[in-house]
């Protein structure tokens, strides 16, 4: 824990539990057919995310959902203003023609990420439909899209940061203002 004094907990490690749960329920009653899904993490915290979600769906259907990951790095229209950083290998394990996406990231803020996912996600073919799961969704969208399933809302000023923190990689469980 850090003793960072400007730290706010948005969720608590049970919290984040129950939400996770309900965003599974979710995706359960609207994805009829689980067998067409895949889910794909936005570096970084997207993708453990991903495996997060994953292990829940396992758990609530004991269908074994496929994964991938996509790194819109250079899909951006924004790069040198957001500066770049280790590229991840994107990793689509199965043809996505026809396959119903479920894009995850851990907070959505302009919607340029998503953006530039969907346009590398494009450049592997056609899916069938794309959504969207975000953890967080702290508002100043600058372009035109929203999240299908959400964990929280949280109005944010633009200096202050949104940190998802999971067990298996920080120790620690929630998410946090800072």
């Amino acid at each position: 824990m850090s003793n960072n004094s400007k730290r706010i907990t948005i969720l608590t490690e049970v919290e984040l539990r129950k939400t996770l749960s309900r965003l599974t329920s979710e995706i359960i009653e609207i994805v009829k057919n689980l067998e067409n899904l895949l889910l794909i993490g936005i570096p970084t915290r997207g993708i453990d995310l991903s495996e997060v979600l994953e292990k829940e769906l396992f758990l609530k259907t004991g269908v074994k959902i496929r994964k991938g990951t996509i790194d819109p790095t250079f899909y951006r229209d924004d790069q040198n203003r957001v500066g770049t950083r280790l590229i991840k290998a994107t990793d689509i394990p199965i043809p996505i023609e026809k396959k119903e996406i479920l894009l995850i990231d851990d907070v959505i803020y302009t919607g340029r990420t998503i953006r530039a996912a969907m346009d590398a996600l494009y450049s592997w073919g056609r899916p069938q439909r794309i959504m969207l799961l975000v953890m967080v969704d702290r508002g100043h969208r600058e372009l035109p899209i929203q999240p299908d399933f959400c964990g929280k809302k949280v109005p944010t000023s633009k200096n202050e940061s949104i940190s998802l923190r999971l067990k298996n990689i920080d120790n620690e469980e929630g998410v946090f203002l800072e």
